[in-house]
């Protein structure tokens, strides 16, 4: 059993624990649930830089990245510094992150929130937007098509964004379908952990032009999102670059004006 199989047996478990606590009425009444979401894609869209910035504290391949920051403030500096949204990892066992994590970073900006998790049941998906989420993260390497098509159906149904994660072609052909938004290319094995930028030049030409491309994992300097640029990808999700350091705002606000010294007015927020 490989790691991946690993952290979703143990979602399983979890999930169904959960389910048996708080009921989906529950989660249905609580006030972040009726919210307007803020779409994602959108943004990317419109985005000279297309920067995802996340908090993440360890994770399986990278053990302790950063624990000693608190989430509110990394989300204050991220989007003061003008990324189009933020990742915030749930996953309590092999990454160190929390449902409260999403709150808190909801209660400090305005900006799309991404509810990084390995998301197998809708109850996640319910609860992503009863904790103030505006996108889920569905990964193609654990789920079936029928579950993909569920799962996101589901997400477009109260008004949130879809960012689908593949690794390779076959995951890809698997997963197209309408109910997405974006098609996010990880560049990191999930089994052996290796990284190459290479899965995303490769899969680009093959992701139809109707879906925001995402670029996900490896990606640590401006030269490497300036090359993904040319093939057509409109995000970066980057999260280790920015939270190994002390001020993980302030890096991403600096890698910012490095890859687009003269930010368009909307990016800039002033209109």
């Amino acid at each position: 059993m490989n790691i991946l199989d690993k952290i979703v047996a143990d979602k399983r478990k979890e999930v169904a624990l959960k389910k048996s606590i708080v009921p989906v009425s529950q989660l249905e009444n609580s006030v972040l649930f009726s919210r307007n979401s803020i779409s994602l894609s959108n943004k990317l869209k419109v985005s000279q830089t297309g920067i995802i910035a996340e908090h993440k504290r360890r994770s399986p391949s990278k053990s302790v990245i950063n624990q000693s920051l608190n989430v509110q403030d990394v989300a204050i500096g991220y989007e003061n510094a003008g990324v189009c949204g933020m990742s915030v990892l749930t996953d309590g066992k092999y990454f160190g992150g929390s449902l409260d994590d999403l709150l808190l970073a909801r209660a400090s900006v305005d900006m799309p929130l991404l509810r990084k998790e390995f998301i197998i049941d809708t109850y996640q998906i319910i609860e992503a937007k009863a904790h103030g989420a505006d996108v889920i993260l569905l990964i193609a390497a654990i789920l079936e098509r029928e579950e993909i098509k569920i799962l996101s159906e589901t997400a477009k149904s109260i008004g949130l964004d879809v960012l689908l994660e593949v690794h390779n072609e076959e995951e890809l052909y698997k997963s197209l379908m309408p109910s997405l938004d974006m098609l996010g290319v990880n560049n990191r094995n999930l089994k052996t952990f290796e990284v190459s930028l290479d899965i995303s030049k490769s899969l680009s030409g093959k992701i139809p032009n109707d879906f925001v491309k995402v670029s996900e994992s490896g990606i640590s300097n401006i030269e490497a999102i300036k090359e993904l640029q040319q093939f057509g990808y409109k995000g970066f999700l980057i999260g280790e670059n920015f939270m190994k350091t002390d001020n993980p705002g302030e890096s991403a606000r600096d890698f910012i004006k490095s890859l687009s010294p003269n930010p368009s007015p909307k990016e800039r927020g002033i209109i």
